[in-house]
């Protein structure tokens, strides 16, 4: 009888990278967040002078809300924190702002989405901290302003190109997070490992940084799902063919390719003549929303060199075919390798 799977588990090829980043963060993984810039591997640097605004912008699961109690933990301020789409009108805007004290930091996720109506009020709020709000209607509609406390906006999204010129240009500091290398990723892997107290090899740790996609959250999450899978099948300890083995069941390969990626890029090979082709219409072809293509999936396959983007729209590679067992031909068909 074979040995059953971990309890909890995700089933086989149902996209662990796509669920572990749309998924809101958990207790336990902020319990892993680093509370200073020694523990933050890799991005960051302490400043000195005073802290201006500060937009930042790359791929979910890098570190951009870690980043933000980094600065407040560092500064010892508090952090508030909220969400583009909360911020649904110029009250709830007003709240926000209004509540802070003397230097504190108000973190916003995905700025690019607030309502380009409330977007506005926050003009004058970073320049000259104040707030003009609107009270009453008709006849009795009169303008109120709002001072508010010197505070510093901290801006996060994964989509810096749909914001609008004139909220970008007001971050003093706009700075962009890239994947991490492989080197940086195992020495994040080694302490989750060390704070979960976690029984695993060098070996082991360089398998689970390999496949981790350059993404700090995916190595997290893939240490909790192979610590489960080591309690099962190897007395709890981890080495590199126990990860490989963990890996294997989510459909991870061992470029940290998962099964979306690869229905994207064998989609566009052999439906499309590898492009180009649209990203919506790689959305219909893969059964998945375009806006999870474009901010999870598709940055990682560009800058590993599987797809190109061109004004046509989407073109894959030569790696790109290389990746779902296929190469080009001169008439523009697939053929497997």
């Amino acid at each position: 009888m074979s040995p059953q799977k971990p309890a909890g588990s995700p089933d086989k090829g149902m996209g662990f990278v796509t669920s572990t980043l749309a998924e809101p963060v958990t207790a336990a993984e902020a319990a892993l967040r680093p509370l200073s810039f020694s523990d933050f591997a890799g991005q960051a640097k302490k400043r000195g002078d005073p802290l201006n605004h500060i937009l930042l912008s790359g791929p979910p699961g890098l570190g951009k809300t870690t980043l933000a109690f980094i600065l407040g933990n560092e500064l010892g301020r508090n952090v508030r924190v909220t969400s583009g789409p909360v911020v649904e009108k110029a009250g709830d805007l007003a709240g926000l702002l209004t509540n802070l004290e003397e230097g504190d930091l108000l973190f916003i996720d995905e700025i690019h989405r607030i309502p380009k109506t409330v977007e506005e009020y926050l003009y004058s709020a970073m320049e000259d901290f104040r707030i003009d709000i609107m009270i009453d209607q008709g006849p009795n509609a009169r303008s109120v302003r709002l001072s508010l406390p010197r505070f510093t906006l901290i801006g996060a999204t994964t989509r810096a190109g749909l914001l609008t010129s004139p909220l970008r240009s007001r971050f003093t500091l706009q700075t962009r997070l890239d994947y991490y290398d492989k080197a940086t990723l195992l020495k994040i892997v080694r302490r989750t490992c060390g704070l979960l107290k976690v029984k695993i090899d060098e070996e082991g740790a360089a398998e689970i940084a390999k496949r981790a996609r350059g993404t700090p959250r995916v190595a997290n999450n893939l240490i909790n799902f192979i610590r489960d899978f080591a309690q099962q099948r190897a007395a709890g300890a981890i080495d590199q063919s126990v990860a490989s083995a963990a890996l294997e069941l989510l459909e991870i390969d061992a470029a940290g390719l998962d099964e979306m990626d690869k229905r994207m890029l064998r989609a566009m090979a052999e439906n499309y003549r590898g492009g180009p082709v649209g990203i919506g219409t790689i959305a219909v072809a893969v059964g998945e929303e375009s806006e999870t293509l474009e901010e999870v999936h598709e940055p990682f396959l560009i800058q590993e060199g599987y797809l190109q983007r061109t004004q046509q729209g989407r073109v894959l590679t030569e790696k790109g075919y290389a990746a779902v067992g296929l190469k080009p031909t001169g008439d523009g068909q697939a053929t497997l390798l």
